[in-house]
């Protein structure tokens, strides 16, 4: 042990002389201390990356605050809540917090984020986020403070520790649904463009087309932003065409909130008119009139399951011989995978067309 602290000191000793700052300095940076100027905090980072410095030990050691922190890019008031709850289920089992983060875009937190993990040491985070920054994840590793991506929304590279969900599956179960039903006119209300769990559930219904040799107008494939508005809007356009469709999958429930109230505004019923599907089954879904059809996409459990794999590599940290040994690196076990299946949920909001 003391030969490791030695060979410990040397190497930060050695950082310190070759950036030109003291050791106080070097620590501050690893610790996240607010009081480094930009430049010099970059020239340490660095040379701490070039020297392949680890931080031994993470988890549940003494530097660690005994905190979980979850990142969102925005908080929805229902769909967020779902995440959050199961999150701290799993947190409370194992004694610990939960701390909050709202940074960035749907795609990555923003850079000042960083700083703030560096200060807070929390024992793991929880990204709902469909990537994370190379640069992030070295200085997340040369900290050991492991990393899981909750992925409903995105396609996260195969080394990033992720939970997910059957996105392709469950677009393919809403849309048979409504061809079982009778239905031949039927369009896709999806999610953003740039987003792969959007692409995906489009995917599943362009399969449940195909395999029912069903003609697909492309222009029956909406692009929305998972929002009420982006349904309504999406939905405004898709019921003002003369040969509008007897059914909508929409690729969320609050884009299918959005499609019941273009369908109020032009005085078509749901569902003697229109049958619709929609994607989460958040608790709101049960309580519409009618009630919706929908897919559930396990959003709790993505929580919990997300919360319990950044536990455990941060106690396998703890265990590892060889400081710094990271998911997916040489040597270390393969990057944790996990996706959850999603299954239909029948109830109103969907019936043979007139």
């Amino acid at each position: 042990m003391e030969r490791e602290m030695a060979d410990h000191r040397v190497t930060l000793a050695s950082v310190a002389e070759e950036a030109g700052v003291s050791l106080s300095t070097i620590s501050k940076v690893l610790n996240g201390r607010a009081d480094v100027s930009p430049a010099t905090r970059a020239r340490v980072e660095r040379l701490l990356a070039e020297r392949g410095y680890r931080r031994r030990g993470g988890g549940r050691s003494e530097s660690r605050a005994e905190l979980i922190e979850l990142v969102f890019h925005e908080l929805d008031p229902i769909w967020s809540m779902e995440l959050i709850g199961g999150v701290e289920h799993v947190a409370k089992e194992h004694g610990l917090s939960v701390v909050l983060t709202v940074s960035g875009s749907r795609h990555a937190p923003d850079p000042d984020w960083i700083e703030g993990v560096m200060r807070r040491r929390p024992i793991g985070i929880v990204l709902v986020f469909s990537e994370l920054a190379p640069e992030y994840r070295e200085r997340l590793h040369s900290r050991a403070i492991p990393f899981v991506i909750v992925d409903p929304a995105g396609d996260p590279s195969p080394d990033a520790p992720s939970v997910g969900s059957a996105n392709w599956s469950g677009g393919l179960a809403a849309t048979r649904h409504l061809i079982e039903l009778g239905h031949t006119r039927i369009a896709a209300i999806t999610g953003p463009e740039d987003m792969m769990c959007s692409l995906a559930r489009v995917d599943g219904y362009r399969s449940a087309m195909n395999s029912a040799g069903l003609a697909i107008d492309p222009d029956w494939i909406r692009f929305g932003d998972f929002h009420v508005s982006g349904g309504r809007e999406r939905a405004r356009e898709l019921l003002g065409r003369p040969d509008r469709p007897t059914a909508i999958f929409a690729g969320s429930d609050m884009q299918a909130l959005g499609v019941m109230e273009a369908a109020r505004e032009r005085g078509i019923r749901v569902p003697e008119e229109l049958s619709i599907v929609g994607y989460d089954d958040i608790p709101l879904a049960r309580w519409l009139t009618p009630r919706l059809t929908t897919v559930h996409q396990p959003l709790r459990r993505m929580g919990e399951e997300a919360a319990r794999l950044a536990i455990r590599l941060a106690d396998e940290l703890d265990e590892r011989d060889e400081p710094g040994a990271v998911p997916g690196a040489a040597g270390a076990a393969p990057t944790p995978r996990m996706d959850l299946a999603t299954s239909l949920v029948v109830r109103e909001s969907t019936a043979p067309p007139a």
